[in-house]
C-alpha cells in the first residue's frame, strides 16, 4: 500500500488492515498491570527451591505455576513485540519490550534451580512420583524431554549465571534489527524512465521482480552499495552473535554450536549435514535452471538482480488482497471444511497486519499467541505476496490447532517442524493454480514460480545453512568473522550453488549483511527440510485423501507431544533419510523438464 508513491505512516493504515492487539490486552495500562502481576510470581516460584526432588506435590505445584506464568509471559511478549514490530521507531513499545525481557530474565534466574533439581531425581524415584501423584502424568512428556539433556545441565548456581546472561545474549539480534529496520536508509532506486522509486527492504524484492531491468539493477546496486558501506559493522554484529552462541554451547558441554542448537529440538545433527550433502548432489539441476533463465531473459550476462523477475512476460498481475484471500481459501479445500473454517476466522478476525508502513518490520511471520495467531505481512499484490499469505496462514493454523489440542506446556511445536505446515499450504496453492489453467503461457509462468520456490526455499536456504555451518566452525576454531572473510565465503558459495552462468559480483558478497535469520541460531536449514517434507505431504493429501488429511491434521495438532521426527513419521515422512529431499529435488527436475519443453 502506497500513498502517492510514498510508504504510508502507520496512522494512515485502515484499522481493518491491522491486527487486533486489543484481543490480547484492551490497553497499554492493562499490559502494565499484567506485567506487575507476573513480577509477583518470582517470590512464589522461588519458594519451591530445594523441594522439587523431595515432594511430588511440590513438583506438581511448581510445574503448574510455571505453566500458568509462561502463558501470561507469552501474552505480554506478543503485545509488546507485535506493537513494536509495526513501528520500530516507536520508543514507547521498544521500552515495553525491554522491560518485558528484563522480567523474563529475572524469572529465568529465580527458576534456575528447577532443572538441576529435576535432573537429580533418579528414574525409580520419579516413577514413584507418578504413582503417588497421578496429576503429574500430564507433565511426563515435558519431564522426559527435559531429562534427555541431563549431560548438558549445570549446577543451580551455574544455571543462574547462564539465565542472567540471557538478556545480554539477545543484544546482537537487537542491534541488527534496530540497525536494519529502523536506522538504515537507502537512496531511491531509478526506473527505466528515469523516475525515482522509494527503496526499502520491503520494496527491494518487489523491484527485483519487475520486468524493468534498469529498475532491478538500480535497486540492487543502491541497496548493496549502502550495505557495503556498513559491512564492517555488520560483521562485528554477526561475530558477536557467533561468540555468544559458542559461549552457551561450551558452557553446556556441547561439541559444537550446531549440536547445541539441534539438541534443543531433539533433531540429530545428521539431518543437517545430510541435507547439505543431498542438495550438493542435485546442484546440476540448479545450474540448468540458471542457464535456462539466462536464455529466456536474452541477456549476455545473468546477474543476481535478474534472479527474481518472472521469465514469462505479460502474465504477472497485481492481485488485490481480497482476491488473494479467496484464492488461498479455495486452494486449501483438500484440507477439509474444518481447516477452512479456522482459516476464514483468521481472515475476518483481524489476525493479519497487511501492508507496509514506515518503520514496520520487513518480511513476514506468524506469531502463535494463545488468543489467536498474529500474522505480519508487507503485502504488495504480487503472486509471491499471495504465496506468502498462504505460507504464514499455514504457520497460523499450525499454532492454532496445537494450542487447541495441547496443554500450554506441550503446545509450542519445535522449530524443526515449523516450516512444514506453511510450505504445505504453498504446495497446495501451486497445485490449485496449475489445475485451473490450460493456457500454455500462464502454465509456464506458474511453473517458473514453483521452480523459484525450490530455488529460494530448498537451494537458497541450504546455502544459508552451509554458510551458517561455516561461521560456526570458524568461531569454534577461535577465528574472528571479519567482513573480508564473510564476503569471500559467501561469494564462494554463490558460485558453487548457482554455477558458471551466473555473474558473481562483489555486491552479492555482502548479501549476508541483510539476512535476519543468521541471528536465529541454525534456523534456516529447517526451511529446506520443511519444504521437502511439505512437498511429500501435499502429494499424499492430494492422492490419498481423507486418511492422509487425518494424519496431517493430527500432526498439526501435535504441538510438541512427541519428538519432531516422530510427529513427521506419523504424517508419513521420515526426515532421518535423504528420501524426502531427493524426491523434492527430483520433482524440481521434472518441472524444469516441462518448463524447457513449454518455452522451446
Amino acid at each position: 500500500m502506497e500513498l502517492g508513491g510514498k510508504i504510508p505512516e502507520r496512522s494512515q493504515i485502515p484499522v481493518e488492515d491491522t491486527w487486533a492487539l486489543e484481543d490480547l490486552y484492551p490497553s497499554d495500562d492493562a499490559w502494565e498491570q499484567e506485567l506487575e502481576t507476573v513480577c509477583g510470581q518470582k517470590d512464589i516460584l522461588e519458594g519451591f527451591r530445594g523441594k522439587l526432588a523431595e515432594d511430588p506435590e511440590a513438583l506438581l505445584a511448581f510445574l503448574q505455576t510455571m505453566e500458568q506464568t509462561n502463558v501470561k509471559l507469552l501474552r505480554l511478549c506478543h503485545y509488546a513485540m507485535r506493537a513494536s514490530d509495526v513501528d520500530t521507531t516507536n520508543a514507547h513499545y521498544q521500552a515495553m519490550t525491554g522491560r518485558f525481557m528484563t522480567v523474563v530474565v529475572q524469572i529465568d534466574q529465580c527458576c534456575s534451580f528447577a532443572t538441576p533439581e529435576i535432573m537429580s531425581i533418579s528414574e525409580d524415584v520419579l516413577d514413584g512420583c507418578y504413582a503417588s501423584c497421578p496429576e503429574l502424568e500430564v507433565y511426563r512428556r515435558h519431564l522426559t524431554d527435559l531429562r534427555r539433556r541431563k549431560d548438558h545441565v549445570l549446577s543451580a548456581e551455574q544455571e543462574g549465571l547462564l539465565a542472567a546472561a540471557g538478556e545480554m545474549s539477545q543484544t546482537p539480534n537487537n542491534i541488527f534489527s534496530a540497525f536494519m529496520d529502523a536506522d538504515l536508509k537507502f537512496p531511491d532506486a531509478v526506473d527505466g524512465a528515469g523516475e525515482k522509486r522509494p527503496l526499502s527492504q520491503s520494496t527491494f524484492i518487489t523491484y527485483l521482480e519487475s520486468a524493468d531491468r534498469e529498475l532491478r539493477k538500480s535497486a540492487y546496486e543502491q541497496l548493496y552499495h549502502t550495505l557495503s558501506g556498513f559491512k564492517n559493522t555488520a560483521a562485528a554484529i554477526l561475530n558477536a552473535q557467533g561468540k555468544q552462541l559458542k559461549f552457551f554451547a561450551d558452557a553446556r558441554r556441547y561439541d559444537s554450536v550446531l549440536e547445541a542448537s539441534l539438541d534443543q529440538n531433539d533433531v540429530p545433527v545428521s539431518v543437517y549435514t545430510n541435507l547439505i550433502e543431498t542438495v550438493h548432489q542435485h546442484l546440476d539441476k540448479l545450474h540448468r535452471y540458471v542457464r535456462l533463465r539466462k536464455k529466456m531473459l536474452c541477456v549476455d550476462e545473468l546477474h543476481f538482480y535478474d534472479v527474481y523477475t518472472p521469465l514469462v512476460a505479460d502474465v504477472d498481475r497485481k492481485i488485490p488482497f481480497a482476491q488473494a484471500k479467496q484464492t488461498v481459501y479455495d486452494a486449501l479445500a483438500p484440507l477439509g471444511e474444518g481447516y477452512r473454517s479456522i482459516l476464514k476466522e483468521g481472515f475476518e478476525g483481524r489476525w493479519i497486519d497487511v501492508y507496509e508502513n514506515q518503520g514496520k518490520r520487513s518480511g513476514a511471520y506468524s506469531a502463535g499467541a494463545d488468543v489467536h495467531p498474529y500474522v505480519l505481512l508487507n503485502y504488495t499484490g504480487t503472486l509471491d505476496s499471495q504465496f506468502t499469505l498462504a505460507h504464514e496462514m499455514g504457520h497460523a493454523l499450525h499454532s492454532y490447532l496445537s494450542n487447541q489440542h495441547q496443554r500450554p506446556i506441550d503446545a509450542d511445536y519445535v522449530i524443526f517442524v515449523a516450516e512444514v505446515a506453511s510450505t504445505c499450504n504453498e504446495a497446495l496453492l501451486m497445485e490449485h493454480l496449475l489445475d485451473k489453467t490450460t493456457d500454455k503461457k500462464e502454465r509456464a509462468y506458474l511453473i517458473n514460480h514453483f521452480l523459484e520456490q525450490f530455488r529460494g526455499t530448498l537451494y537458497r536456504q541450504t546455502m544459508f545453512a552451509e554458510f551458517e555451518l561455516w561461521m560456526g566452525q570458524r568461531i569454534g576454531a577461535g577465528e574472528t568473522l571479519t567482513a573480508e572473510l564473510l564476503c569471500q565465503e559467501y561469494q564462494r558459495l554463490c558460485a558453487e550453488y548457482f554455477g558458471p552462468d551466473m555473474v558473481i559480483d562483489d555486491q552479492i558478497g555482502v548479501e549476508w549483511t541483510r539476512i535476519p535469520h543468521f541471528y536465529f541460531d541454525h534456523y534456516v536449514f529447517q526451511y529446506a527440510t520443511g519444504y521437502s517434507a511439505a512437498v511429500a505431504l501435499s502429494r499424499r493429501i492430494l492422492t490419498e485423501g481423507a486418511v492422509a488429511v487425518d494424519d496431517y491434521l493430527s500432526f498439526l495438532s501435535g504441538g510438541r507431544s512427541k519428538s519432531p521426527i516422530e510427529l513427521l513419521r506419523g504424517a508419513g515422512v521420515d526426515m532421518t533419510t535423504p528420501e524426502p529431499v531427493d524426491q523434492a529435488l527430483e520433482l524440481f527436475g521434472q518441472l524444469l523438464d516441462e518448463m524447457e519443453s513449454l518455452v522451446g
